[in-house]
């Protein structure tokens, strides 16, 4: 219901007595136009297929249309029972079913389409006269084919109609959902290396030109421009990528990247962050709630979080944006050019100025002025000859 939201008027079943039970519950919200009834277990049917579905019904001008499909395994599914016209005369539950009745492989998908009056009327006369001691909805069929038209549409696409009642029919509904949104990128002109490894969300867009590789997930609202290339092994929720972006073996979750950005491998980009054009970020490399300008690179083994970097900055290898005091989280800020030297520590809060130099080795506590050299390191001391001491190996000789 919250996800529905409050403008739709909800109808509780009290008593599970089945089918027609449930729909007798919403019986004096029924009007004189069409009423379309679902089923909650069937979470494949789109509305590609129901617009089909009831523009078949207005034009047979039918009092109930229903939804059929054939399979090879109708078990579970009431079976559609045609005359030797080929008119549909009733649904039979299975439990109800007989031998002959059992072998038919055409089911009711339990969506139909009713002349509203009529089905009001016929949820009146419906009985409790079965195995399940239930009133069924299907027993309403029977009933309008003694007053009016009963028709049934056949969907050409019987997965859609696929009942999910367990984490086995869960799964195979998830993978014909993939298959069709794979199918539909292809089309549109994206690669897909290998779509039997390939795991995109219904709601993402992918610009054409694109290749993705194996075993990538890309989930949620995420977009990707076009001409990228994506994976393989690589995770992608709720994020932009602008064009000609390239993300190998890495992780990007609710973040921003802009056109040309090249990601990984290894590289981990947590919610929050914003990756400007033409960024680099290379190998074991993290990145959280930060923004990053355009052209910096972060080639290796860093850690930037809560951080703002202008653009042309070069981060070195092993640099720490130390940016967590043991309570509270504190930012810090490197200008456009500046250069940070391998296996740095940044201690927030720090602003490293444009154009700055930190030395390699250094741990900047300070700001650093525009154009600055920070250098934060105790003096290299060379000993001569003590290390043999050390050792007692004596003096090497020549």
């Amino acid at each position: 219901m919250e996800k529905l939201g409050p403008e739709l008027t909800y109808v509780i079943q009290e008593e599970q007595l089945g089918t027609g039970d449930a729909v007798k519950a919403a019986k004096e919200y029924l009007d004189d136009g069409e009423v379309i009834v679902l089923c909650g277990d069937t979470p494949l049917l789109n509305g590609a297929l129901l617009k089909e579905f009831l523009e078949f019904h207005r034009k047979e001008a039918s009092l109930v249309t229903v939804l059929t499909a054939e399979t090879a395994d109708p078990a579970g599914y009431g079976r559609v029972i045609r005359n030797e016209q080929g008119k549909v005369i009733k649904i039979v539950e299975e439990k109800d079913a007989t031998v002959e009745e059992r072998a038919i492989k055409e089911i009711n998908t339990g969506t139909y389409c009713f002349y509203g009056p009529a089905l009001a009327k016929a949820l009146g006369l419906l009985s409790r006269d079965n195995k399940q001691k239930e009133y069924y909805l299907t027993d309403v069929l029977e009933i309008l084919d003694r007053e009016g038209k009963v028709t049934a549409c056949k969907t050409r696409e019987p997965r859609l109609a696929l009942g999910v009642n367990n984490r086995e029919q869960l799964a195979e509904a998830a993978a014909i959902l993939r298959e069709f949104k794979n199918r539909q990128l292809m089309d549109a002109g994206v690669t897909l290396i290998d779509p039997r490894t390939t795991y995109i969300d219904v709601d993402v867009e992918i610009g054409p030109d694109t290749v993705i590789y194996p075993n990538t997930f890309i989930e949620g609202k995420s977009r990707v421009g076009k001409e990228c290339s994506v994976g393989p092994a690589t995770h992608i929720t709720d994020s932009m990528l602008g064009d000609k972006v390239v993300i190998r073996y890495s992780v990007v979750a609710d973040s921003s990247i802009g056109d040309n950005v090249v990601i990984g491998p290894f590289a981990n980009i947590r919610p929050g962050s914003s990756l400007d054009q033409n960024v680099k970020i290379g190998d074991f490399v993290e990145v959280k709630k930060s923004s990053v300008g355009e052209g910096t690179k972060i080639p290796h083994l860093s850690y930037i979080g809560d951080a703002e970097i202008g653009g042309g900055v070069n981060i070195g290898a092993g640099t720490i944006v130390v940016n967590y005091d043991g309570k509270e989280k504190h930012m810090t800020r490197i200008g456009s050019g500046a250069f940070i030297g391998c296996n740095s520590n940044l201690v927030a809060p720090v602003t490293v100025g444009d154009e700055s130099f930190v030395a390699a080795g250094s741990t900047i506590t300070e700001d650093v002025p525009p154009g600055s050299l920070a250098i934060s390191r105790a003096r290299q001391v060379v000993k001569a000859e003590a290390a043999y001491k050390y050792l007692k190996t004596g003096k090497r000789k020549n």
